[in-house]
């Protein structure tokens, strides 16, 4: 697939309804065979691209998930020391051991080296990569510009397929220009209120597209109000599931119940305290 558009249809089948701007880069992304970084809030929906774009090819998602103080032994690979140490003790004295411990039957893939060595490329999510240090970031440059890692007891290891690397950042730290060189770049905001009804009409079961939208408009008010955590679309679908859950097919014919649920779009005391009875009532006034 590389029109736009065949993109966002297949991208909707899988359950993820993408922009027109998302669908051109990720199909700029298939094209050219470069890594796509998503960027933006927490929420928003990234690391579902991956997941959708997994469905789309029929392949394995390789997921690295980034924390601070990740390093090359939990990303790359570690050896299988129990096995090293075993084999020694029953090979002792013998000079050859050395060399055979530290081969591939004694190597444990993690993430990265397993992405690359796949013979069906799979999708390589290296998920909140501004989570990382900036030690580990320089580290993945040689993957993401050459698509190879260097070993020091096996030699430089090339890629087998060429995975489809999607990288995520909610913006917490800069990223360095080395990175962002290597990557296709799209940012990804929250949904307007047609997309998002869209999306919850995809994944919620028993959503009705009128009520679909009136959750989708609500969720939009509550977003401009001055929250500590904004709902992402993750919560939206919560939402709009409990609310189909609790038999509620119009917001304006519930209004306590639509108040009280909101503890699916709000997560922090701060936040639930700031959208009283009142705020509720104002913004559902400002719902069709």
């Amino acid at each position: 697939m590389k029109n736009r558009d065949e993109i966002a249809q297949a991208l909707a089948a899988s359950g993820y309804i993408a922009d027109a701007d998302l669908a051109t880069a990720i199909s700029l992304m298939q094209l050219l065979r470069r890594p796509l970084l998503l960027e933006g809030e927490a929420g928003v929906g990234k690391t579902e691209v991956a997941k959708a774009l997994a469905i789309v090819h029929a392949t394995e998602l390789i997921r690295l998930q980034c924390y601070e103080g990740l390093d090359q032994s939990s990303a790359l690979y570690e050896w299988n020391y129990q096995r090293q140490l075993l084999a020694i003790q029953a090979h002792r004295g013998t000079d050859s051991i050395e060399d055979q411990v530290f081969s591939e039957k004694y190597l444990l893939e993690r993430p990265l080296l397993a992405a690359i060595r796949r013979a069906q490329a799979p999708v390589l999510l290296i998920d909140e990569i501004d989570r990382a240090d900036d030690e580990f970031e320089a580290f993945l440059l040689e993957l993401l510009s050459d698509f190879q890692v260097s070993i020091p007891e096996l030699g430089t290891i090339a890629a087998v397929t060429i995975p489809h690397v999607v990288l995520t950042s909610n913006g917490t730290r800069e990223l360095s220009d080395a990175l962002r060189r290597r990557c296709l770049y799209h940012y990804v905001d929250y949904p307007d209120v047609d997309r998002e009804t869209r999306i919850i009409l995809a994944r919620v079961t028993g959503a009705s597209p009128s009520l679909s939208l009136q959750i989708a408009r609500m969720v939009e008010g509550v977003r401009k109000e001055e929250l500590r955590k904004v709902p992402g679309v993750a919560e939206t679908l919560d939402w709009a599931a409990a609310l189909v859950g609790l038999d509620v097919t119009n917001l304006h014919d519930a209004p306590e119940t639509v108040h009280e649920t909101l503890v699916c779009l709000l997560k922090t005391h701060e936040d639930r305290a700031r959208v009283t009875p009142e705020v509720t009532q104002r913004l559902l006034g400002k719902v069709a």
